[in-house]
């Protein structure tokens, strides 16, 4: 079967965002480097060698269309079943079929089971025997992580596709077609719109392009023929306004900026005000909680270490779990530094050693110090007179540790703040200890 033909005609009474389901993979926006030319999953495409995969991203990315696509460029039947209303008795009279197939007509038959991370154990293990045969090819689809979702055993028997949530031109691009596609889209009704107005729905999806489909039919269905889709149109449509800035120039530094001095100077109410202005703009989650760690370590540091842990942690869940859930984590995040003790001495002092080492002599390792793991070091003179801090009363035993000619040099200031002032007063104890 050719590459390029189409799939079955569709229904033009279904949604647009069904009826322009990509038919073929040069339609396919957003995932050039899954499907782009030359990956691995073209090449067995096009070779009609398709192995069972496993399709992971977030919803609308295209995990269904993708698996349609492959089923019809390829020679395979195609059968699609949803694990949230198919039980194991569904499931085996399927690959049952599926054997029949392969022995009287010598037909592989593709099993595309969608929300695959739905199944229980025992339904997973059920698949288990007839995808390691190849009595199916199996493509499951998931929006949760599949290390945690998918028995190991057939994990290991699947090729894992990831699929990224789509980019605003790759989304642009998307709803572009629907609007000039004249056969199942809206482009008998001639309707105009801008680039920067489809980038609004964009940033408003969140790289969903099934959603970002139903929000463009819904507004195209209130613009007459040969009209313009406006800002007002579609903030009626979606109920609230359209917040617009330009991720390149200086609006978003300015609020990013806004953000993260209003973390420093421990105004909460701020905090939330520029936190929110940034997720309604559509700003990446993963590039504010960068920012956030950054405050964390730069601004609250060792008045608060906990903070570092709670800023990271927050970028990892935002990331795990993205938009809108992910808001939440931020503003946690977010709350916690401005609440937080304040203290830069970590900032200040590894700047201030970095000054040190670029324009002062940097001097040589003390012997004691050097490294005396192996034959002859002593002889060298090298660890000759090291104090192993553990032998000594908490830990602690006054020696030099700065090369001679920096011997006395500053480089870190404590700050009498939170748990700081603590860590300082066991510093001052252990100093004490004899």
């Amino acid at each position: 079967m050719n590459l390029f033909e189409t799939i079955e005609s569709v229904d033009p009474f279904e949604p647009l965002a069904v009826r322009m389901r990509p038919r073929t993979l040069d339609h396919f926006f957003g995932q050039e480097k899954v499907v782009g030319e030359g990956t691995f999953l073209r090449s067995m495409i096009e070779e009609d060698t398709v192995p069972s995969l496993l399709l992971y991203g977030p919803s609308g990315t295209g995990k269904t269309t993708l698996a349609k696509i492959i089923s019809e460029l390829t020679s395979s039947r195609f059968v699609m079943l949803n694990a949230t209303n198919v039980g194991i008795g569904e499931l085996r009279s399927t690959i049952e079929e599926a054997v029949r197939f392969r022995n009287s007509l010598q037909q592989r038959t593709i099993l595309f089971l969608d929300e695959i991370h739905r199944f229980n154990k025992s339904q997973q293990d059920v698949l288990l025997p007839s995808v390691e045969s190849g009595q199916i090819i199996l493509i499951g689809a998931t929006t949760e992580n599949p290390f945690f979702e998918v028995n190991r055993p057939l994990l290991s028997r699947l090729r894992l596709i990831t699929l990224e949530r789509l980019q605003p031109i790759a989304l642009v691009a998307i709803l572009r077609r629907a609007l000039t596609d004249t056969e199942y889209g809206l482009g008998k009704k001639e309707i105009v719109a801008t680039d920067e107005l489809l980038e609004d729905i964009g940033r408003f999806v969140d790289g969903d392009a099934r959603m970002a489909l139903n929000i463009l039919e819904q507004v195209g269905a209130m613009v007459r023929s040969q009209g313009e889709i406006t800002v007002d149109i579609l903030e009626k449509v979606l109920g609230r306004r359209v917040y617009r800035y330009d991720k390149k120039g200086d609006n978003h530094y300015d609020v990013i900026s806004a953000f993260i001095k209003s973390m420093r100077g421990s105004d909460p109410d701020a905090v939330l005000y520029y936190l929110a202005r940034m997720i309604e703009a559509g700003e990446d989650p993963v590039f504010i909680a960068r920012r956030i760690i950054i405050c964390a370590a730069e601004d609250v540091g060792l008045a608060d270490p906990q903070a570092l842990v709670v800023a990271n942690a927050a970028a990892q869940a935002a990331h795990m779990v993205g938009l809108p859930e992910a808001r939440i984590i931020l503003s946690e995040a977010a709350l916690y530094i401005a609440l937080a003790p304040k203290s830069n001495s970590a900032y200040v002092g590894i700047d201030r050693a970095i000054q040190v080492v670029r324009h002062k002599e940097q001097g040589e390792v003390p012997m004691h110090l050097r490294d005396a793991h192996y034959g002859g070091a002593k002889q060298l003179g090298h660890g000759v007179g090291y104090r192993y801090a553990q032998d000594y009363p908490n830990g602690y035993v006054q020696q030099q540790y700065l090369p001679d000619n920096l011997a006395g040099e500053m480089m870190y200031t404590p700050l009498d703040r939170g748990c700081e002032r603590a860590l300082i007063e066991q510093w001052e104890d252990r100093k004490q200890s004899k």
